[in-house]
């Protein structure tokens, strides 16, 4: 356990509202899988635990050892992600887990994390921008998980490199002229990736631009979360009383699309309690990396910022219909217990951070 007296700089703020979304969630994913599947809720405790333990673990080691093998984490992250195409189980058309020890881990989630580990390592060795090895190299570092998650087929995690990415160069102080010119390349070449998308990918970005092409097929998840979010009005229907989620109506409604069971029973209101624990997450992520004179603390405050901020704005916005459906879990939140492993060791990290800076 910690030393309180030694980890004076721990941030409490930081674990309470990790903790406290994490408590919201288990209220809604109750609601999503009851009355018939509520073992869910219990098997997320169990993952949640585990989690903590991770958490302080992390927390007392100093995050420059960690950050030091972050090649380590690189190679391990390959490893599992191509041990997915021959050992994985495949569901609904993906092949994204694999058992191990009678547990099902999803090796994208945790790549997310090894990838900001193993770019925060290298961006850190490097002092300043100095020639185009310095960008040559991040993006092929990213390029091969990018390619291994986008074959599973997994776009929304595979997208999550490329902000990633762009925030840490930004932090590391690579110029602006530069910058601009990568995201400019990105999006003119971008377009030819819809040639590399499986063909319900195709239908989820067409059904983005209009909703009502295809309203009892790849329509059919976003219609209904927009349908139940919308009915909840501003204090929601009440908890368990969502006709939408208690009709099963709504797909996905324990994974990727749980915010739609918050917004039918628990209302705007619910909505922005939710986003204020976010919000306070990522400010708190933020101002220990602003605190943190150490250029790899920096960087890697800033990198686990980015990963679930992103995480956090996607996945809203796709239940409500602003994004396509990329399948990106709400953090802390969403069932699943890779993701909510990776974030609670991502909590841990920032922990060690401000106890180490």
């Amino acid at each position: 356990m910690l030393n309180l007296k030694k980890y004076k700089n721990f941030d409490w703020i930081l674990l309470a509202s990790a903790i406290a979304i994490f408590i919201l969630g288990l209220l809604f994913l109750f609601s999503s899988t009851y009355p018939n599947n509520t073992d869910f809720v219990f098997r997320q405790i169990m993952w949640f635990l585990v989690g903590v333990l991770a958490l302080l673990f992390i927390a007392n080691v100093n995050y420059r050892k960690i950050v030091g093998i972050g090649h380590i984490f690189y190679f391990l992250t390959v490893v599992l992600l191509l041990s997915v195409f021959i050992f994985g189980s495949r569901r609904l058309g993906a092949q994204r887990w694999l058992v191990i020890g009678g547990f099902n881990i999803q090796p994208s989630e945790f790549g997310k994390l090894f990838v900001i580990l193993s770019l925060v390592q290298y961006l850190a060795s490097q002092k300043k921008y100095r020639n185009l090895k310095n960008i040559v190299v991040p993006l092929g570092m990213i390029a091969v998980p990018f390619i291994l998650i986008l074959r599973q087929p997994d776009l929304g995690t595979a997208l999550m490199f490329v902000p990633v990415l762009i925030i840490l160069l930004y932090v590391w102080g690579l110029p602006l002229r530069n910058l601009f010119f990568m995201v400019l390349c990105g999006a003119l070449f971008s377009p030819f990736g819809w040639f590399l998308l499986k063909d319900y990918q195709k239908d989820r970005l067409l059904v983005f631009m209009d909703p009502g092409r295809d309203p009892l097929g790849a329509g059919y998840t976003v219609i209904q979360s927009r349908i139940a979010i919308g009915s909840g009005g501003f204090f929601g229907k009440g908890w368990l009383s969502g006709t939408q989620n208690q009709l099963n109506f709504l797909a996905e409604r324990h994974t990727d699309f749980i915010f739609s069971v918050a917004g039918e029973e628990w209302g705007f209101l619910g909505g922005i309690i939710l986003l204020g624990l976010y919000y306070i997450l990522i400010k708190r992520a933020i101002s220990i990396a602003e605190k943190t004179p150490d250029p790899c603390g920096k960087l890697l405050a800033v990198g686990l910022a980015t990963m679930i901020g992103i995480q956090v704005v996607v996945n809203l916005s796709m239940t409500m219909g602003f994004m396509p459906v990329v399948g990106l879990p709400l953090p802390l939140v969403s069932y699943g217990g890779s993701s909510l492993l990776v974030t609670l060791m991502a909590v841990g990290l920032l922990e060690s951070i401000a106890v180490h800076r």
